[in-house]
């Protein structure tokens, strides 16, 4: 009987050694993302300028790249079922690294749609990467520590999202900002030469991205990833439970479930909106404050955002996970009003402290929307949670159309509306966990 206790303990602590590698290959993606996500909030200040763009342009950046997750989740799921979590990561990395290089071309013939077409490939490989590592992250370990899990492994996603704002404040931004009046006596020639000068600032930045994902690539194939049990039971569990219709109507009889999608969908919304505006905020809020001061403010923010990844995991321990998520939605709902109805460095500290409260969001509320699912539900369910992630394309875009109309801070009505819904979501998921 010791003899085969032993014998246990021996299989497990081997099957831990081997997973180190490719867990610490998987953590890193989030961190991969964060900098990907990131720098589009730098791109939204940097295109404003070198394509003299409204808001409602400029947040086309963000629309056309969440418009990648949105059209390449399903098929990221579907390929994620056929080749499995490695097969899907090795094809997220390769589209990721594909959107970088993208970008030289498209400087090179400083035109903004090839900027678009650039930053919807390269959110096609963050579909792929998103799809596969969330739920792995769920699947690995005991399901009561789900939330736990993810949410660790989320918190190097605003790390990577510091190191973007850090990439593009540094090496994108150039500092030299000039008003229309100046442009439009600038000489002709003066004036394409400072627009493509701008243009061309983001493609060192990002050939350098795109060769790192590219290494990543290729450490990841090189690696050996443990079978876990959602992947050897996945074809009997297809069996049983019927195909991609029968698993899709039973997901869409889930309440739950449904009502997770519409809050991941609005979380993103906020979150983009939030972080893409929060430059534009600040330069509204305290008139002549350079660009790179701005940029100041949405790295503070990225740094409440990781600590505040870090303080709800440890939280988790103690606190249910739908409780926690109520407390820090029912937190921005005010600091949201409060960023509308007070304008100036009032409204902008609000700004910056909504993402301390944000840091949970994403991954609660993915946890708790795949609670209860069987393997193949989850997988499909994750696809549908990643498509959800368009709402940061729809409500940008909103919030920029009704910043051209009625001003910055009064389009932070946009997030507001967000974090209410999200808070409903909770106190609904709270109620079922009673």
């Amino acid at each position: 009987m010791q003899e085969s206790v032993v014998a246990a303990r021996t299989r497990i602590a081997r099957a831990a050694r081997a997973a180190v590698i490719p867990l610490a290959l998987i953590v890193s993606l989030f961190f991969l993302w964060g900098v990907a996500n990131s720098l589009n909030d730098i791109l939204i200040k940097q295109f404003k300028k070198a394509f003299e763009l409204s808001d409602f342009q400029a947040g086309l950046v963000q629309s056309a790249f969440y418009l990648g997750y949105f059209v390449f989740a399903l098929p990221a799921g579907m390929f994620m079922r056929r080749y499995g979590y490695k097969g899907a990561v090795v094809a997220g990395l390769a589209l990721y690294a594909a959107g970088a290089f993208l970008f030289w071309p498209a400087a090179s013939v400083h035109t903004y749609g090839m900027f678009l077409l650039a930053l919807f490939v390269l959110a096609s490989g963050l579909a792929f990467l998103e799809t596969s590592a969330n739920p792995l992250m769920t699947v690995l370990g005991p399901p009561e520590g789900a939330a736990r899990r993810l949410n660790l492994a989320q918190a190097f996603n605003p790390l990577g999202a510091i190191t973007g704002v850090l990439v593009g404040r540094h090496f994108i931004l150039s500092g030299v900002e000039h008003t229309p009046a100046q442009l439009a006596a600038m000489a002709p020639a003066a004036r394409e030469a400072y627009l493509a000068s701008e243009s061309a600032a983001v493609q060192v930045p990002y050939l350098v991205i795109g060769l790192v994902v590219c290494l990543w690539a290729v450490l990841v194939l090189l690696a050996r990833f443990p079978r876990t049990r959602a992947d050897a039971d996945a074809a009997a569990s297809t069996a049983m439970q019927g195909g991609p219709a029968t698993t899709l109507r039973r997901l869409l009889g889930n309440g739950r479930f449904v009502f997770s999608v519409a809050a991941q969908f609005f979380y993103v919304g906020a979150q983009v909106c939030v972080w893409s505006f929060l430059i534009r905020y600040a330069q509204d809020s305290v008139p002549g404050m350079p660009e790179k001061t701005a940029a100041d403010y949405l790295t503070v923010s990225l740094v409440l955002f990781m600590i505040g990844r870090f303080a709800g995991t440890a939280l988790l321990r103690k606190v249910a996970a739908a409780p926690l998520l109520a407390a820090f939605a029912a937190a921005n709902v005010p600091l949201a009003a409060l960023a509308v109805l007070v304008p100036g460095m009032t409204g902008l500290y609000a700004m910056v402290a909504l993402s301390f409260f944000m840091s949970v969001m994403f991954p609660t509320i993915f946890a708790l929307g795949l609670e209860g699912l069987g393997d193949d539900a989850r997988k499909l369910g994750a696809s549908l949670l990643v498509m959800s992630i368009v709402g940061g394309a729809a409500l940008t875009a909103l919030m920029g159309l009704v910043s051209d109309l009625a001003g910055i801070h009064k389009a932070v009505a946009v997030p507001l509306g967000c974090f209410a819904v999200i808070l409903a979501f909770a106190l609904r998921a709270r109620r079922r966990g009673r």
